[in-house]
């Protein structure tokens, strides 16, 4: 499969294509567009003229941050360029995965392809190369403040460019220089203006942004299912769940999440209508929709963000041409992350809301005081000789919490760089990692509810054999977990089958089969 990108028309869903395909890179390959590659052209020519011409453009002829009142002369203005490189590599921290790395390149290449960077298309066809053939730089974590971008994370992207840094290549750590000379892609001594366009820009942020919508969106399908199955487990009503009640209060998230747990609800017999002696149900189950549904309007609003950054020229300054062909540069401010920071650090507290109120589910599952004794203590017979899925609520606790630390929003909080010069950053790119990470406790959070809920649908249709039909959706969600998972009878290891029902998440056929189901 082949994914063309032109500058303007990249997708999440095609982000995500690229980047699961990390480990198999010819099986997704990235090519540029004609019309892109003659914006590149067009633009680099410019950038030759105006050096050629002795103007005074920032980046070009001057140097950067705080220097930007030293003026570079000619024949130093290719140094300049690969010392922006050099002397911004300076991550730490731990190696983002290649997954991320090969996402972030794409990124980058999209929005250089726009045309207002100045960049060869040289440069940019040998980005394109390492994609495809999985060549991957070394790019620590940590070093971003989110403006001007992601400089440290692109920087040591861009040594590789140059033959210096790391790579990863065909499962090897190497020399930049070695991994892509064994690639047979090469090399670049990098023109005025390409440092800086390499290394200038939120690709790094948009990358982690980009794989946490698309992982979030599936994450917010499933939490419905996990609340639904433990509905019926809990002998919850579904009349909380009512139209009626959501159109009255009409938020987009919120409809959707009632829509969707009515569905997978139908058919159920396990679930209780209208009793007047437990008319209503506690708010983990009944609020549901409401909880569920601001989680999937945050998780829009990152989406909107995202996609438009994708499609953005966003490194500093940017080359533009008036009806007549002339060309200007202009110093501006789109490197400045806050456009992905904020709605970052909204889909953190969205997603960390998920695993809340799903531990809570969890904990009335497991707790026959607060079930009134529908269901065994803590999902196990011989309580006591068994402790059965006691530890399964620690762990979501644990997670929990981490992910309530972790939801803090970076973008609050700013430290001024370059002597004051740049006295307001983003942190952009914490605020994306974060994101990311507390997707992936999203995900073990939900598995855990997910395993104690089959176990708990067990026992109420042990208990109640002939009105024991469960709903369209969360039948086959429960006949999906019991095919990786037994009921436990007694005390076992448990992790294994943790794990199992997490990779039915995070493969997405749990949705999947509950989607076909629904059809």
């Amino acid at each position: 499969m082949n994914i063309e990108l032109d500058g303007n028309n990249l997708t999440i869903e095609q982000v995500a294509r690229i980047a699961d395909a990390w480990d198999r890179p010819g099986e997704v390959t990235v090519s540029i567009g004609a019309d892109a590659a003659e914006r590149v052209q067009r633009a680099h020519a410019a950038v030759v003229d105006f050096v050629a011409r002795g103007e005074i453009i920032y980046g070009i002829t001057t140097g950067f941050g705080d220097f930007k009142d030293h003026i570079i002369p000619a024949d130093q203005v290719q140094q300049l360029q690969r010392n922006i490189v050099v002397s911004h590599a300076v991550g730490v921290g731990p190696s983002l995965q290649p997954r991320t790395v090969r996402t972030m390149m794409a990124i980058r290449l999209q929005a250089l392809l726009k045309g207002h960077s100045g960049i060869r298309l040289e440069v940019l066809e040998a980005l394109a190369a390492m994609i495809n053939k999985g060549v991957y730089p070394v790019v620590p974590a940590q070093g971003s403040l989110g403006a001007s971008g992601d400089l440290a994370p692109l920087a040591h992207m861009a040594l590789v460019l140059i033959g210096e840094g790391e790579a990863e290549y065909r499962d090897a750590r190497l020399p930049g220089e070695y991994a892509m000379r064994r690639a047979g892609i090469p090399i670049f001594d990098l023109e005025a203006k390409e440092g800086l366009a390499l290394t200038n820009g939120t690709s790094l942020m948009c990358a982690a942004g980009a794989l946490t919508v698309y992982h979030a969106e599936r994450l917010a399908a499933t939490a419905d299912i996990t609340a639904a199955l433990s509905i019926e487990a809990l002998r919850g009503t579904p009349l909380a769940m009512d139209e009626r009640i959501h159109a009255v209060r009409p938020h987009s998230g919120q409809v959707e999440a009632a829509r969707h747990i009515r569905r997978l609800l139908e058919g159920s017999q396990l679930i209780r209508e209208y009793d007047p002696l437990d008319v209503q149900d506690a708010y983990s189950l009944r609020c549901t929709p409401q909880v569920h549904g601001a989680a999937r309007d945050v998780i829009a609003f990152a989406r909107h963000a995202v996609e438009i950054e994708l499609n953005s020229a966003n490194d500093n300054p940017l080359i533009f041409f008036d009806a007549d062909g002339r060309a200007e540069c202009l110093s501006g401010g789109n490197f400045h992350g806050e456009p992905i920071a904020i709605p970052m650090d909204c889909i953190k507290i969205g997603l960390a809301e998920l695993a809340n109120i799903s531990e809570r589910r969890l904990a009335r599952l497991i707790d026959e005081k607060v079930n009134k004794g529908l269901l065994p203590a803590f999902l196990t017979r011989e309580g006591g000789l068994n402790s059965g899925f006691m530890l399964v609520q620690y762990t979501s606790a644990a997670l929990v919490s981490e992910n309530k630390v972790l939801a803090h929003p970076a973008s609050v909080d700013s430290i001024p760089s370059s002597a004051n010069t740049e006295d307001h950053v983003s942190m952009g790119s914490i605020a994306a990692r974060q994101a990311y990470e507390i997707a992936e406790n999203l995900e073990n959070v939900l598995a855990l509810e997910l395993f104690a809920a089959a176990q708990g649908v067990d026992y109420r249709r042990e208990n109640a054999p002939g009105a024991a039909q469960m709903g369209r959706g969360t039948q086959a969600a429960y006949h999906l977990i019991r095919t990786r998972v037994p009921f436990l009878e007694n005390d076992t290891v448990m992790y294994p089958h943790i794990h199992a029902v997490r990779e039915l998440v995070a493969s997405g056929e749990l949705v999947a089969a509950v989607e076909s189901a629904l059809t």
